[in-house]
């Protein structure tokens, strides 16, 4: 064989194959596999059930997931803090009836 039939094949020299070309194409979507354990709380619980989406999308979509399920979970601990409304309508104190007890010296001002 001459140098020239060496620079005419493909495989490189010691007769190895050439390795495949390493692919830089993202990887399709694929399951996680995190545990989502369930808190009681039915609100809380579907924000986290949001982060399944994830397992369907490719890598750069997780970012949306996460920081939506984020602002969720934040929404609900704010609502958590809030003021009951103002409006809403609660319990009417009522005065309980007292009998009128003139016995009863209402003089002093119970500092001791």
């Amino acid at each position: 064989m001459s140098d020239t039939d060496d620079a005419e094949t493909d495989e490189p020299p010691g007769g190895e194959q050439a390795a495949a070309a390493p692919s830089f194409e993202p990887a399709e979507p694929a399951p996680l596999g995190v545990v989502r354990t369930p808190t009681g709380y039915a609100a809380v619980d579907a924000r986290l059930e949001r982060l399944a989406d994830a397992d369907r999308l490719p890598a750069d979509g997780h970012v949306e997931v996460y920081e939506d399920v984020h602002r969720g979970l934040r929404a609900e601990l704010t609502s958590l803090d809030a003021r009951p409304d103002a409006a809403a309508p609660g319990p009417v104190p009522t005065p309980s009836p007292r009998p009128q007890d003139t016995r009863h010296d209402t003089r002093h001002d119970n500092r001791s």
